[in-house]
């Protein structure tokens, strides 16, 4: 049972700088990896896998078929912009993500920490 991709729209938003691209992604079995199926729909277009950002994945019971939302952007910072973070977060591996999550976090630490040193200093 081979993965078919099947384009229905693709919409060139130019206002918001990005393609939107539904397809249905035939014998998925219900449930696909949101990077399984970016790469499929990367390889049916021809665009990089990196700037295209699964939107949503919906399946129905009893029905093979995946129906995905996907926006493709030619810059990321665009995406950066519009999407909230998590969804930029999702595209990520594990490692990827908690290593961002860190260094927000440190970054946070050292903040808090210099500002009440600040608040120490300003005691005395």
């Amino acid at each position: 049972m081979s993965l078919e991709v099947v384009l229905l729209e693709d919409n060139n938003n130019i206002l918001l700088k990005r393609r939107e691209i539904k397809s249905i992604i035939k014998n998925a079995t219900g449930s696909i990896p949101r990077e399984e199926a970016a790469n499929l729909i990367a390889g049916k277009m021809g665009v990089n896998k990196k700037n295209l950002l699964p939107i949503s994945l919906k399946s129905e019971y009893g029905n093979p078929d995946v129906l995905t939302l996907m926006y493709y952007y030619d810059d990321l910072e665009e995406a950066k912009k519009q999407l909230p973070r998590y969804r930029l977060l999702r595209t990520m591996t594990k490692d990827e993500r908690k290593k961002v999550i860190d260094e927000e976090k440190s970054v946070k630490l050292k903040a808090k920490q210099a500002a009440s040193a600040a608040a120490k200093s300003k005691k005395k």
